[in-house]
């Protein structure tokens, strides 16, 4: 297995105007030896541009790509010791699966024995082997991806590229597969660069995500820090479900002011927005650290907002609550127990302690640094 590292890799295109764009700026990350890492984005923010490039599939306009202790700038793909995992399995319908997974190796004209090993055992690591003589329309989407994957394995690639491959599976079967493709990153200690624009996925699948948005880097970081430590409005929006709220607020010394309530600041907070003080911020808060005034067990419940009820969905183990606070549609994730009725005014208790502040001109998060 090997490492990849981006330096300052930009990536331009011309459109059907004959006008260039840019689809990744400027990037700079190092993905360490048997890393899982994962690309979380939007639609068009330069992930799956990213994993391209790393494939060799796509040539990027300027800077450096290193694979192992090799810049691949110009190495044809079959030379970059890669494999890749599509979004639709592409494989092929008149072979079994056993010569799908051996088509690759015998391309390279690899010894027959040396064929039969690696499918053996890339069969057994996935639960092909009482499939192997299928056709693949004999299989479901859960058991082609996987002979997709395994196809991969018998590489022996240094790095594994997925750009995807769980999209077009339903939602019970990707839960499945990721259980799966984490374990197998276990028992391969394999180099995973992995594409998605599903943030649960990347949430539960990487070590470290990076976040793009339009061609640029956000923030690279470990779940529980992205989700904790949000680098800017966009990271706290993306990453999260229900997705953070953003509320507009102003700063009076040691208060904040918001449509429907004022609250006391605690004194780091204050101290830290005390350069904001008379001016316009952004407040975030997490669904799940908005409480019904009747269920807020352990918070504090001086922060109170008062709030019309516009919908209220009944999930079961959870209620999802929406009003709006000023212009902005907000989300609270309460206790199924908790009592509240479309259209009725109810008071909301905010943990100020799990808030998060941004700056309404930068979109940064204030730290106070």
């Amino acid at each position: 297995m090997a490492l990849v590292e981006f330096r300052q890799v930009r990536k331009q295109f011309i459109d059907q105007n004959k006008k260039p764009f840019t689809a990744v700026e400027g990037s700079d990350f190092v993905i360490q030896d048997k890393e899982f890492v994962v690309f979380v984005g939007p639609s068009g923010c330069g992930k799956t541009t990213s994993l391209r490039m790393i494939a060799g599939l796509e040539k990027q306009t300027s800077g450096d790509i290193i694979i192992g202790d090799r810049i691949v700038n110009d190495l044809h793909p079959k030379d970059r010791d890669i494999a890749m995992v599509f979004q639709d399995y592409a494989l092929y319908p008149h072979m079994t699966i056993r010569e799908n997974l051996s088509f690759g190796l015998r391309n390279l004209k690899k010894p027959k024995e040396y064929i039969e090993q690696k499918v053996r055992e890339a069969s057994n690591i996935l639960g092909l082997d009482h499939m192997l003589d299928r056709k693949p329309r004999e299989l479901s989407g859960g058991q082609r991806q996987r002979v997709a994957v395994g196809r991969a394995i018998v590489r022996d690639p240094q790095v594994f590229l997925f750009d995807e491959p769980l999209s077009n599976l339903d939602a019970k079967l990707r839960v499945q597969m990721r259980v799966e493709l984490s374990e197998l990153h276990k028992r391969l200690g394999a180099t995973i660069v992995y594409v998605t624009h599903d943030q649960v996925e990347a949430m539960t699948l990487g070590e470290r995500i990076v976040v793009m948005n339009q061609g640029v880097i956000q923030q690279i970081a470990s779940p529980a820090e992205l989700y904790a430590n949000p680098k800017n409005m966009f990271v706290a929006g993306f990453i999260g479900s229900p997705a953070m709220n953003f509320i507009d607020a102003r700063v009076e010394r040691d208060r904040i002011i918001v449509d429907g309530g004022s609250f006391g600041l605690p004194e780091d907070v204050a101290a830290r927005l005390s350069a904001y003080s008379g001016k316009e911020i952004v407040l975030g808060i997490r669904p799940e650290d908005i409480y019904g005034d009747d269920f807020a067990p352990g918070v504090s419940t001086e922060h109170r907002l008062q709030a019309r009820i516009q919908v209220v969905e009944h999930l079961g183990s959870e209620n999802l609550v929406y009003f709006h606070v000023g212009n902005r549609l907000v989300t609270a994730k309460v206790h199924p127990e908790t009592q509240g009725y479309n259209g009725l005014s109810k008071e909301f208790i905010l943990d100020l302690r799990k808030c998060h502040y941004f700056d309404p001109a930068t979109q940064e998060r204030i730290t106070g640094k």
